[in-house]
């Protein structure tokens, strides 16, 4: 009992660490608990996307890169692609930025990015953000990496898609999704259990 206790300390103090380390470096330090950094941005079809607009809403923010095998992981399973219909039909926002800066792997015009949104057959709005803008302002650092922000526009969820940190979509059912856990606790007016974590995968590619 003594080393379960041990490890689970060790496991929440981990966990705690990188919560603070995660909040660091940004002009509006991200946190659970805390509002969402704000921020305009322009979607691939061209229109305009202000997060101060989805106020009344559930908002997830998805970092991806699609040259990346963790990102690969669930999109060529169909994942993230199920979790964005779900969600969205339930009248969550998702929002998926790039971050990847031009001539670096990950990066998308807008055309490009219509055209794998069809491919993909994915549910929410793309966002390219080749300055790394939005990226710095949420110290977004792996794809994927996610945030799930409440109707209020206070964060209630940042890390990682789920516990299982490989590349192999094998692992999917047998991990412990915490943005979907995080949104159905959330959605039934209930306290999220798990809201931070550590998110695996790709660096992002920032400018600099």
């Amino acid at each position: 009992m003594k080393k379960i206790s041990l490890v689970t300390s060790l496991f929440v103090v981990g966990v705690t660490a990188y919560a603070l380390a995660f909040a660091s470096g940004t002009k509006a330090a991200v946190k659970v608990g805390a509002s969402a950094p704000t921020f305009s941005a322009t979607d691939s079809s061209g229109k305009s996307v202000k997060l101060e607009d989805y106020k009344g809403k559930f908002v997830v923010l998805e970092w991806s890169n699609f040259g990346c095998p963790y990102v690969q992981k669930h999109y060529n399973s169909g994942n993230m692609q199920s979790l964005q219909k779900k969600y969205t039909e339930k009248g969550v926002v998702w929002l998926t930025i790039f971050s990847s800066a031009k001539g670096m792997q990950g990066y998308y015009t807008d055309a490009q990015l219509t055209k794998l949104a069809a491919e993909k057959k994915m549910s929410s709005k793309l966002i390219a953000d080749p300055e790394g803008t939005i990226g710095k302002l949420y110290n977004a650092k792996n794809t994927p990496t996610m945030f799930v922000i409440n109707p209020e526009g206070s964060v209630i969820y940042m890390g990682g898609i789920d516990d299982m940190a490989t590349p192999d979509p094998e692992d999917i059912p047998k991990s412990k999704n915490y943005v979907a856990a995080a949104l159905d606790e959330a959605l039934a007016g209930k306290p999220v259990t798990t809201s931070v974590s550590r998110p695996y995968g790709c660096s992002v590619k920032y400018k600099d």
